[in-house]
């Protein structure tokens, strides 16, 4: 089974080489042509990890896979850092940051195995335990790391009750804001009522991210229906009333759940 891996694992190197040599579109690629493509093909397996493709998966999965061996292999042709530096630089760090696991530290739970990761990334020269979060991650997925990493020096909620009335005072806060009409600070508490119900989904151990998206995709797939049943009646969506629009929208909801 080892020897079949590291056969597979090989070939696709092999095969990389080959492509960066012979290939003229694969030898045109930079770092940066290939940066917005990396992050289309992280969608795409997201997309597909939403779905539970796991047929999907495995294609993203090797999508991925190449577009590693790929910028590896640009930074090779320009003396930067070798495929080997990468998976051997991942192996120390992996090492390093388990102590519970290849020394004598021990644990009592994936909690603190947390702990000590962000301890000794913090010993590692890391000014804070918020570094290493993306500047350029997107909001909802922005905000559950910051709060998992500010847990892990204790700065958390007891309990999802405590959470709850935060979001409730948040809400508060945001009417008041409305009241005034000054929309600076409406969207500094609309943001506040976000971050808030981020961190009460994080204790219900639901992934925010994850929710909205399957409501996106919900939400896409019944308006395309009732598209479908307005065609089907000779109709536009823009000639129908909201409320007939409305009552369609009920009958789809209801025989999606059924």
């Amino acid at each position: 089974m080892q020897n079949e891996k590291s056969e597979a694992f090989l070939r696709l190197v092999k095969i990389m080489d080959e492509l960066r040599e012979q290939c003229p579109w694969d030898r045109k690629q930079t770092i940066e042509t290939l940066r917005q493509l990396t992050i289309e093909e992280t969608y795409e397996l997201v997309d597909a990890i939403t779905d539970t493709d796991w047929k999907g998966i495995k294609e993203e999965l090797g999508d991925i896979l190449l577009h590693i061996i790929f910028y590896a292999k640009i930074a090779t042709e320009q003396n930067q850092f070798t495929l080997e530096e990468v998976i051997n630089g991942v192996c120390e760090k992996l090492i390093y940051r388990h102590p519970h696991i290849y020394s004598d530290v021990k644990v009592n739970d994936e909690e603190d195995v947390k702990r000590n990761w962000e301890k000794l990334k913090i010993k590692s020269g890391k000014k804070s335990v918020l570094s290493g979060v993306p500047k350029s991650l997107p909001a909802t997925i922005k905000a559950m790391r910051l709060q998992e990493k500010a847990k892990q020096v204790g700065f958390e909620w007891e309990n999802k009750d405590q959470v709850w009335e935060k979001v409730e005072e948040e809400q508060k806060e945001l009417f008041e804001a409305i009241a005034s009409g000054d929309k600076s600070k409406m969207e500094d508490e609309l943001g506040d009522v976000f971050f808030s119900l981020i961190n009460f989904a994080r204790f219900l151990q639901l992934d925010a991210e994850n929710a909205l998206e399957r409501t996106n995709k919900k939400f896409f797939d019944r308006f395309v229906k009732m598209e479908e049943t307005a065609a089907g009646m000779g109709k536009a969506l823009s000639a129908m009333t909201l409320q007939e629009m409305d009552a369609e929208w009920d009958k789809i909801k209801k025989q999606s759940k059924e």
